[in-house]
């Protein structure tokens, strides 16, 4: 009798629906979250068949092992969470509804640094902490799909809305929150707190086309790069970096400037590293200046404080100097322990 009275009060409320009278919204909670995370799963299947899983185990555990440090600071830990490398080329990521969460081995490419790829994958917990997509699914609720949650058939239905709001990309107020979301779980989890705008400045400046997610407001790139850069101020992060000068300053203070690049990472991302880097360590427990060291592989030359490294000196910066690496080396450590 309880369930036959719910059913007649959905049933006058679709009525009134139909009349104009009432609109559900994000805010009607439609979609439980065990059917959040029934249609999830079955996107997810659905996505892995399309584009395969990378077939590279130590890869899977990696990014899954990032994503759940994401997932322990976030605001939902509710949820069944995954984190998988799809082997596409595509430069994306998907946070489908229930927690299922993808990165395209095109992504993983572009950013081989995990501080990098935390404020990516942060970015898409963001989506699934605030059910972006499920909102604009309750929000795009038709009569028809409404009725088929009532009376049953809800799996296809909603699995199909699913995919469909995913590909059709999130709001711009959307992507701000989940850039905001991106930086504070990163930040929380302890990772470089400028990893995050770096990933989104190398997304900035890659040149493709494709729309879901990441590239909904590419338009807007280089904005939403400046103010995950306010996030990062706002919360105390220091020394800075001056991009056009690629150097690591605070005041009167900074480094030599970074003049080259070095594994794969330009001089800009290299200043926004060491930076970063610098702030950790500066952040930890028991700091003391004296704690920089000197290491060498015997072709390259590192500083690191404790196991974090700081920076990498290879012999193309010595020379851009006109030196040897051990004495830019000094350089730096004598630069780093008067800050």
């Amino acid at each position: 009798m309880h369930e036959l009275l719910k059913r007649i009060v959905f049933v006058c409320l679709a009525l009134l629906f139909m009349a104009g009278f009432w609109q559900p919204t994000a805010e009607a909670g439609l979609i439980s979250k065990d059917q959040e995370i029934s249609m999830g799963r079955d996107v997810a299947k659905e996505l892995e068949k399309k584009y395969g899983l990378v077939d590279d185990a130590q890869l899977q555990e990696r990014i899954q092992k990032i994503g759940m440090s994401l997932v322990k600071v976030s605001e939902r830990q509710d949820l069944p969470y995954t984190f998988k490398v799809l082997n596409s080329k595509e430069v994306n990521a998907l946070a489908v509804p229930g927690g299922f969460i993808y990165v395209f081995k095109g992504l993983v490419d572009l950013m081989p640094d995990d501080d990098e790829l935390a404020g990516v994958i942060g970015h898409e917990v963001g989506h699934v902490v605030k059910r972006h997509s499920v909102k604009q699914m309750e929000k795009s609720l038709g009569m028809g799909l409404l009725f088929s949650i009532l009376f049953g058939d809800r799996g296809v239905p909603l699995q199909s809305l699913a995919y469909q709001v995913l590909m059709a990309g999130y709001s711009r107020d959307d992507e701000r929150e989940a850039d905001q979301l991106g930086f504070v779980h990163s930040f929380k989890a302890g990772y470089n707190p400028y990893g995050m705008a770096m990933g989104l400045r190398k997304l900035a400046n890659t040149n493709q086309n494709y729309h879901p997610d990441l590239f909904s407001s590419h338009p807007e790139a280089n904005s939403r790069v400046e103010k995950v850069l306010g996030y990062a101020r706002d919360a105390g992060v220091r020394p800075f970096v001056d991009e056009g000068a690629k150097q690591v300053k605070d005041g009167t203070w900074s480094l030599p400037p970074f003049k080259t690049a070095v594994d794969g990472q330009e001089p800009v991302f290299r200043a926004f590293a060491a930076a970063g880097a610098i702030y950790r360590a500066r952040s930890s427990a028991g700091f003391s200046s004296e704690r920089y060291v000197p290491d060498s592989d015997g072709t390259q030359f590192y500083i690191y404080y404790n196991e974090r490294r700081i920076m990498t000196i290879a012999e193309s910066e010595a020379a851009a100097y006109g030196v040897s690496q051990e004495e830019l080396m000094e350089r730096y450590l004598e630069a780093l322990r008067r800050y």
